[in-house]
């Protein structure tokens, strides 16, 4: 069983500050810098959610193989926290290729870049009550 734990991966300034709604909201919220150190947090404790924007793979990127940046986490999550929510953010300029990641992977939601609190307080809303 997880506790009311929230990844924050935070790779890029337009990466909105959610800390404070987070908290009020009665989540506990570890923050990352790379996917990598994510994916490691991962293998300890099982987050409710995970937060964080969607870069697609364009040319050889992502070494070819995967769609966006987040492909490795997304794919550690059935082995290491399958119950974990995926909400991810696009900027305007990624938001057409986020399909590609949906047909390869279950988001909870998806949200185009800047996101407000009100909108993630609606999406988080739900589970802020339960235990």
């Amino acid at each position: 069983m997880f506790d009311k734990l929230i990844f924050s991966i935070i790779e890029s300034p337009s990466h909105p500050n959610f800390s404070t709604l987070y908290a009020r909201l009665g989540f506990r919220e570890l923050r990352f810098s790379t996917q990598r150190k994510a994916i490691s947090a991962l293998k300890q404790s099982a987050p409710r959610f995970i937060v964080a924007e969607f870069f697609y793979g364009f040319g050889n990127n992502y070494a070819g193989v995967n769609v966006s940046n987040l492909d490795v986490l997304l794919m550690s999550l059935p082995r290491y926290s399958p119950d974990s929510q995926v909400i991810v953010m696009a900027a305007k300029d990624q938001y057409p290729h986020i399909h590609k990641l949906e047909a390869l992977f279950r988001l909870y939601k998806v949200l185009p870049l800047p996101v407000t609190e009100k909108q993630m307080e609606e999406v988080l809303g739900a589970y802020s009550t339960s235990p």
